[in-house]
């Protein structure tokens, strides 16, 4: 995403925009580095859970790499290092796609299934405990309706994996 000056005067953050903007930060820090603690215990990072659960609940435990670095949020390089290392461990093998040779899947491996198996319960429950449980039914609908949108507009677009994304000049899913 390119970047542009900004708006000359820039216009700061109010008090309240200030205080909910420095909630988020720290917050969300706080929350990812317990998450990230406790999966650590369990055996892995975040990263890793969040690659070998996109991977579980995909058609056949298969993902090409562009829509699997897109899921996880990493670069395709990074995805790149960080799917080696997970097959070093048996977690996730490659398989090359027939349709497009230049193309790669991740697959999970039975020890991949059975890893996410038996951590997902313990990561559940943090999420529970340090989130959901913080958290009313009201406050959490509107959680999940601002990320969706700033996903959405900060994140891939969904209808253009795998294929002419509009202004790109090429396909979206090049490995």
């Amino acid at each position: 995403m390119a970047s542009s000056a900004p708006p000359v005067p820039v216009q700061w953050l109010t008090d309240s925009e200030q205080r909910a903007w420095r909630s988020f930060i720290t917050g969300s820090r706080r929350l990812l580095e317990q998450l990230d603690q406790d999966l650590k215990a369990q055996g892995v990072t975040h990263d890793d859970y969040g690659v070998l659960v996109a991977l579980s609940e995909s058609p056949d435990d298969r993902l090409r790499m562009a829509e699997l670095a897109d899921l996880s949020v990493e670069s395709r390089s990074r995805l790149s290092h960080h799917i080696g290392r997970l097959e070093t461990r048996g977690l996730v093998a490659r398989q090359s796609c027939p349709d497009d040779r230049r193309g790669s899947f991740a697959v999970l491996t039975p020890e991949g299934r059975a890893t996410i198996e038996a951590i997902a319960p313990h990561h559940v429950t943090g999420v529970r405990e340090y989130f959901l449980d913080q958290v009313s039914s009201e406050e959490l609908a509107t959680i999940a309706n601002v990320f969706a949108r700033i996903d959405g507009a900060l994140g891939p677009s969904a209808d253009c994996l795998g294929e002419q994304c509009p202004g790109t000049g090429g396909p979206a899913a090049a490995e």
